[in-house]
């Protein structure tokens, strides 16, 4: 129905002369134009690619550091005006200091991919880790295990239902940030594609861009859902 109206509408406009909008009709056209010349996949491939990069540094240092804080309350204490003030600055307002020490490409989306999901998975990890059941690491003291093994032996297996929380956050902020990085600075991917379309006063390859990107960040969501379910079922949880 909504499609329906637009597409009314979309016609009306463009017989009134405005160039602003594109029927959808108009923009799967495009979509399947873009998916048979291959830019729609070489775009897509490295959109995905460079977030995925990000989302696993940022994941991998987030972890790391949010067991750490978890598990020593000195530490945290210590880090915590770092963080506070670190936290809060846009990732987008680095594009010009990443431009400046990475220049364009994947390197520079990389890092700011990396620093924008790194703070949601250390915070997320750490509140999930001082949710641990103190006897399961009174128990790993009894038994003399090192942090080394207390964290990967207890701590991580403790926290996996609320890891996967913050990996599917991680991975819709990595998605984000990667598009906007592309549409404000990086000549590649999926952002840049849509808006060399808006420059090129082509709409329906716009939107086609655009519901493209809703789709892939779609899937996405869904193929991490099952995964975590899946994980569920495996550790003896209720579907």
């Amino acid at each position: 129905m909504l499609l329906a109206a637009f597409e009314w509408y979309a016609r009306r406009a463009a017989a009134l002369g405005s160039d602003a909008l594109a029927p959808p009709s108009a923009a799967a056209r495009a979509f399947v134009a873009a998916a048979l010349d291959g830019s729609l996949w070489q775009a897509t491939a490295f959109t995905l690619g460079t977030a995925a990069l990000g989302l696993l540094l940022g994941a991998v240092l987030g972890i790391g550091g949010g067991i750490v804080l978890g598990l020593s309350r000195r530490a945290a204490d210590l880090g915590l005006l770092s963080i506070e003030v670190l936290r809060p600055v846009p990732s987008v307002a680095l594009i010009p200091l990443a431009m400046l020490m990475f220049g364009f490409g994947v390197r520079m989306e990389l890092a700011i991919v990396a620093f924008a999901t790194f703070w949601p998975m250390l915070i997320l990890v750490q509140a999930a880790v001082r949710q641990v059941d103190p006897r399961l690491l009174e128990v790993s003291r009894v038994l003399g295990l090192s942090r080394r093994d207390r964290a990967f032996k207890i701590v991580l297996p403790a926290i996996v239902p609320r890891l996967f929380v913050a990996l599917r956050l991680g991975v819709a902020v990595a998605l984000v940030v990667a598009v906007t990085v592309e549409i404000a600075a990086n000549p590649n991917g999926m952002g840049y594609a849509m808006m060399i379309a808006q420059q090129s006063f082509d709409p329906a390859l716009m939107l086609a861009w655009l519901g493209w990107i809703g789709i892939v960040g779609y899937a996405i969501n869904a193929a991490m859902q099952r995964l975590q379910r899946r994980v569920a079922r495996r550790m003896g949880a209720s579907p």
